[in-house]
């Protein structure tokens, strides 16, 4: 139960440093979470190609696998739509982005590899984090299809790794 606290408690802080700093830039902002959202989804594609290397292949092994690879080609999908309307557009955002997800990355990669079911409990955090985001900017903004689209997925990711969690 500390993990979840610890977890709930980062996404907290990063999530209040993101707000701040992407206040009135929605797709900034997006782009930027969408970037970082692949990163788990590749850490745990590298941590289960390293213990299936070593021989540590698990029973879910395969599947876990196949479900985190088509995670981080749909976050992609995400991305480039992100970048479509206009969300990588200035420096710094690439600046932000690239930086935090390398550090999100090897975090992810540690966690994982130490505690999986709570980096899988961090990551279902911030998939349902970012349905939320994505509500609250319907809510505000109106329709549009594409956002609907990805805030279901994102409650998708979610319920997968739910899924994950009990695999293990």
């Amino acid at each position: 139960m500390e993990m979840k606290n610890f977890n709930s408690f980062v996404l907290t802080v990063t999530v209040t440093i993101l707000d701040f700093l992407y206040q009135g830039r929605d797709y900034q902002r997006f782009w930027v979470l969408e970037e970082i959202a692949r990163a788990p989804y590749f850490a745990f594609l590298s941590v289960l190609h390293f213990q299936e290397s070593m021989g540590l292949r698990g029973i879910s092994q395969n599947e876990l696998m196949r479900e985190h690879f088509e995670q981080s080609v749909n976050e992609t999908e995400h991305l480039d739509y992100m970048e479509s309307r206009g969300g990588s557009r200035y420096w710094i955002d690439r600046f932000v982005a690239r930086h935090l997800v390398l550090l999100y990355y090897w975090i992810n990669v540690v966690y994982y590899w130490v505690a999986p079911r709570s980096a899988y409990h961090m990551s279902y955090e911030v998939e349902i984090h970012a349905a939320e985001t994505y509500a609250k900017y319907l809510a505000l903004k109106g329709p549009d299809e594409k956002i609907l689209e990805i805030l279901n997925d994102e409650l998708h990711h979610a319920h997968e790794l739910e899924l994950a969690i009990e695999k293990l």
